[in-house]
């Protein structure tokens, strides 16, 4: 694939309004899910699932992607067809997840480095084949007494700085996603300094790696206190807070960012991203790549009778994108 489509892609992640659905969980992740509905977490459950959201009629208008686990890239529809043909005919870009998780880090108590470049190469090669055009790797920084070392960001930056280089020789965008976990009872100032320095390190690495940003994407934590922080912050603080340290980090030149929601409510998720958009005009184009938050309301639904309540489980994803979708553009307006 030749540099202008690796471009062409990634503008296209981050189309005006739209943005990126992950359902790329992991068996193990989707079982903690199916489990909390009362759903056995059977490969057939699974497909079934998936091909809910994926064949939700008109989703195309506000989603440009959708991360995908190995299984599903591979999966059809009840009546035959790839996913990768469904989501091709909607607009909907195939993604893929190809990191193989995050490991603890040898020598680091607590922190924790993520694998998957062993084969990577090959995997990337079968993957174009099947019809990806974007992987995703996540790195995952936990902050804690004496954490993050410079050590474990480096590393984890590294290998995603090579993970990006061999996606874009297989002719894949790398979306590259530093996740600084909510975990903790850290200040909003804490999170600040440790995501700067976490962007600074990962643009660093992918500059010494040779990737061409303009065949990137960028999947960012906000920047957001502590779970266990006493401190309350407003959603226009969290917005300014998130925007001040992506302007310190990220090259204007990178095609896009898209949030991860993070543990945020669904809610929060996309009251945070729309008040970004309405600061702006920024540098880049601010979406979402949204997992939970996109999800949670239609498993749920999806999950009390899983034939008859199809209909109304993909109405509550096309909503949710819908509303995602607006807050991209700074034009989503609260129920409340």
């Amino acid at each position: 694939m030749s540099i202008e489509q690796l471009e062409d892609n990634a503008l296209a992640m981050v189309a005006p309004g739209k943005g990126i659905i992950a359902i790329d969980e992991s068996t193990s992740t989707i079982k903690k899910r199916f489990d909390d509905v009362g759903i056995e977490c059977t490969e057939e459950n699974r497909r079934a699932y998936r091909e809910m959201l994926l064949t939700t009629p008109n989703l195309g208008q506000y989603i440009s992607g959708a991360i995908l686990y190995d299984e599903t890239l591979r999966q059809k529809t009840k009546d035959g067809v790839p996913f990768t043909q469904v989501m091709t005919r909607a607009g909907i870009l195939p993604g893929i997840k190809v990191d193989m998780g995050a490991k603890p880090l040898a020598g680091f108590p607590g922190e924790l480095v993520t694998e998957g470049l062993d084969g990577l190469r090959e995997r990337l090669q079968e993957y174009a084949k099947l019809g990806a055009k974007f992987a995703k790797w996540r790195a995952v920084i936990t902050i804690g007494e004496d954490t993050p070392s410079g050590t474990c960001i480096e590393a984890n930056c590294h290998a995603l700085a090579r993970y990006a280089a061999l996606c874009q020789e297989a002719g894949i965008v790398p979306m590259v996603e530093p996740e600084v976990l909510m975990d903790g009872d850290h200040d909003v100032e804490v999170c600040y300094d440790v995501t700067e320095a976490t962007l600074r390190s990962l643009y660093g690495a992918l500059y010494e790696h040779n990737i061409m940003l303009e065949g990137s994407i960028l999947k960012a934590s906000m920047v957001v206190p502590g779970k266990g922080s006493p401190e309350q912050l407003s959603v226009e603080e969290v917005a300014e807070a998130t925007l001040r340290c992506l302007k310190a980090a990220v090259p204007a030149c990178v095609p896009g960012i898209v949030f991860l929601s993070g543990g945020q409510s669904d809610e929060q998720a996309t009251a945070h991203l729309d008040a970004m958009n309405r600061m702006g005009p920024h540098p880049w184009p601010l979406s979402f790549s949204y997992g939970r938050a996109m999800q949670s309301a239609a498993l749920k639904l999806w999950a009390k009778d899983m034939g008859g309540n199809f209909a109304a489980a993909q109405k509550t994803v096309f909503q949710r994108a819908k509303d995602n979708g607006l807050a991209a553009l700074g034009q989503w307006k609260s129920a409340a």
